[in-house]
């Protein structure tokens, strides 16, 4: 369910977590900037990219596609892997870091909500859930690895130079190959499965 659906649904509950569902979508970028620059990589704080401001990140056509389908992105933070060099524990630690994030973030929501125990179908119960839902949604699809997403850079910290180049190539044109797949709806299994292994990890971390 995108944001769109949401505000035809439940106008209040749309008011109550659109911001933080775009900062969710910055946060994961913010951290991919803090991975890096703990790892000796300077470039995306030079650039102003670790600022909380949204203009700085923000990008069009991800947060169109958050809207309508409820799975976005912002500006992907620059990352000069030259300052890590061979560490192959940075380059995924700096990869995994966005979906780290948006795990944690569907963490503290379904915490939150359990915590709290609104009624369901109230607007606090709502927002908690979507919340949570849409953090591991973009957990979901970052992890499939293909460029540029997360998934492929992770998969790349496993693989010898010549194949991470290899990868590396498609990351031109890669993000029309994820759009077009995404509108053929041959990535929505995947995502459902992933979906579903990461919210049965966090439910079971959850205490009671």
């Amino acid at each position: 369910m995108g944001l769109l659906n949401l505000l035809l649904e439940s106008p209040t509950t749309f008011l109550l977590v659109v911001i933080p569902l775009l900062y969710a979508v910055i946060f994961h970028e913010i951290a991919h900037g803090l991975a890096a620059y703990f790892f000796g990589d300077p470039t995306a704080k030079l650039m102003g990219r670790l600022s909380l401001n949204p203009l700085k990140h923000l990008d069009p056509m991800g947060t169109i596609m958050l809207f309508i389908f409820g799975f976005g992105w912002a500006r992907p933070v620059p990352v000069n892997f030259s300052y890590i060099g061979n560490n192959r524990g940075a380059l995924i630690a700096v990869s995994a870091a966005g979906i780290v994030t948006n795990l944690i973030l569907a963490f503290l929501a379904l915490f939150f909500l359990q915590l709290t125990m609104p009624a369901e179908g109230t607007v606090s119960y709502r927002a908690l859930v979507f919340f949570a839902y849409i953090n591991i949604i973009l957990a979901s699809l970052n992890l499939i690895p293909l460029p540029p997403l997360d998934g492929s850079k992770i998969l790349m910290g496993f693989l010898p130079r010549s194949i991470q180049e290899y990868i590396g190539y498609f990351e031109h044109f890669g993000f029309l190959i994820v759009i077009l797949l995404l509108f053929m709806g041959v990535l929505t299994p995947i995502i459902h499965l992933v979906f579903n292994i990461l919210y049965g990890l966090i439910a079971a971390l959850l205490p009671g």
